[in-house]
């Protein structure tokens, strides 16, 4: 646990300054995140920025809030991965002598999705004949802990019909599914967090981002 959580923390600090300059060169974010440190080749600012942001906090902060948020922010982030492949067209065969590019493998789910997911519900109901019946039961005490499940529930139902009638990829659909599975495990606080965060970057992103962004422009 030592090792991988220091190895996904190392990895954050390391890819997150890159993902401000690729922000800032769009301008998403102040051009002054994007400047390359001239003798290290590397984002300074935006490393040393991520290194106080994440640095500090830490110091004021319990261990367990921590990994669960940064646990919340990865599954999500994969989340956003999973559909974004989902709504990339299909890459065209290169032409003769261009370089190929990396192409994600096409494996039609249209008839594997539906197998798996009415299968896993069989299983449910044979299996834990109460699963449905006590995560359908919603009351005020219960409501935090079974709300993303249900929410998971009918997510698998409607990617499940979708997948079926749009010939949609299977490697995608499961890491999506597999993702939002995961997140039905955090707390309702690290929700919280999660969508107080989230309302923070909305907020940059409509009072400054969308205006300077170039993709907007286009």
């Amino acid at each position: 646990a030592v090792i991988a959580i220091a190895s996904v923390l190392l990895v954050f600090q390391m890819g997150q300054p890159r993902i401000w300059m690729s922000m800032s060169r769009d301008g998403l974010l102040p051009k002054k995140f994007s400047t390359i440190h001239p003798k290290y080749k590397t984002p300074g600012f935006a490393t040393i920025v991520t290194g106080l942001v994440v640095g500090v906090p830490l110091f004021f902060t319990d261990k367990d809030f921590i990994l669960d948020f940064t646990s919340i922010g990865t599954l999500f982030a994969f989340v956003l991965v999973c559909g974004g492949v989902l709504l990339l067209p299909p890459a065209d065969a290169p032409a003769p002598g261009e370089k190929s590019r990396f192409r994600l493998p096409y494996i039609n789910g249209k008839f594997i999705i539906p197998l798996i997911t009415i299968g896993s519900f069989l299983w449910l109901y044979i299996g834990a004949p109460d699963f449905f019946s006590s995560t359908f039961n919603i009351t005020s005490d219960n409501l935090a802990n079974n709300l993303p499940m249900i929410v998971f529930l009918l997510l698998c139902v409607v990617m499940t019909v979708y997948t079926f009638f749009k010939n949609l990829s299977l490697i995608p659909v499961l890491g999506l599914l597999a993702c939002c599975y995961l997140l039905t495990g955090m707390a309702a606080s690290n929700w919280i967090w999660f969508f107080l965060w989230m309302g923070v970057g909305l907020v940059i992103y409509f009072a400054y981002s969308y205006r300077k962004s170039k993709l907007n422009a286009v």
